[in-house]
């Protein structure tokens, strides 16, 4: 016995499986960057959310300013997970066709 449809849904379903197969292998290979303390501190992310390097200028090195350093790499690594998150929403919008599935852009990473 058939269900009418089933195997068009199982097609789609497959199609839709590549697709974000591909997506994600996409968003591994798009890097973002970000910085702060005006390029002091520059932080490289996957579009997966992977931190790929982070660069800090030798002037920014100080012993006795070290929290300053802690803080323009927390902010740096703060902005360039964003931008990989908006990165995989905007990809996530694309697959669904601007349909929203809660959760879906977190399954990027």
């Amino acid at each position: 016995m058939s269900i009418p449809g089933l195997q068009d849904m199982l097609s789609q379903a497959q199609a839709f499986s590549e697709q974000f197969t591909r997506m994600r292998e996409e968003l591994a290979r798009r890097i973002v960057e970000a910085s702060s303390g005006g390029g002091m501190v520059k932080v490289r992310a996957d579009g997966r959310g992977r931190i790929l390097a982070i660069e800090i200028e030798r002037q920014v090195v100080d012993p006795d300013e070290v929290e300053m350093l802690q803080d323009l790499i927390t902010a740096a690594v703060n902005q360039a997970l964003n931008a990989a998150k908006e990165m995989a929403a905007e990809a996530s919008k694309s697959l669904t066709g601007g349909f929203q599935i809660p959760g879906l852009d977190t399954l990027f990473s």
